[in-house]
């Protein structure tokens, strides 16, 4: 019975961040669902070495921005741990997701913005891909947010610093 509580808890805390991963991921198919049904209209058929140039780069930022996407949800997860104050676990945990979220959704707008300059579908396509490869990687998990919730009750005895050194004076 305390299990199936706990389970509910957890499933009620983590519903907002879900919520926002869910309402993301539906914005970029409906501006992709767009663009395959009125995009020829919109697309302004840039040359094609530029368009190779612009590809390349935001092909470049999509592969950079994974392991910094991993990197700062990392960061922001210990943060949450063991930054003081008064703010509980979920909601530091919805800030986590929000950023989380925004960076993947990222790269799918770089394909929406390829396909615009005059690329392909088949661009679009492969960003669409790996934003929703991004939406799965880092979606909201209940383990990591137990884990800033077992961090924010045992006191943040995770490795904050419990009280500020005074600052030494310089000698002139």
């Amino acid at each position: 019975m305390d299990s199936q509580f706990d389970n509910a808890r957890i499933n009620a805390d983590l519903m907002i961040p879900r919520a926002v991963m869910i309402v993301m991921a539906a914005g970029l198919a409906v501006v992709v669902a767009l663009c395959i049904r009125e995009g020829e209209q919109w697309q302004q058929h840039w040359p094609q070495d530029r368009l190779i140039i612009y590809r390349t780069v935001f092909y470049a930022i999509a592969i950079i921005t994974f392991p910094l996407t991993n990197l700062i949800r990392y960061i922001q997860i210990r943060l949450c741990q063991t930054m003081p104050g008064d703010k509980p676990a979920k909601r530091r945990y919805l800030t986590t997701v929000i950023v989380s979220m925004v960076l993947v959704e990222a790269i799918g707008m770089l394909g929406i913005v390829l396909f615009l300059l005059g690329d392909g579908l088949n661009t679009l396509y492969i960003f669409t891909g790996l934003a929703a490869l991004g939406f799965v990687l880092y979606r909201p998990k209940p383990s990591e947010y137990l884990n800033i919730v077992a961090a924010l009750a045992h006191g943040n005895d995770t490795g904050a610093v419990k009280e500020r050194l005074p600052l030494r004076k310089r000698r002139p």
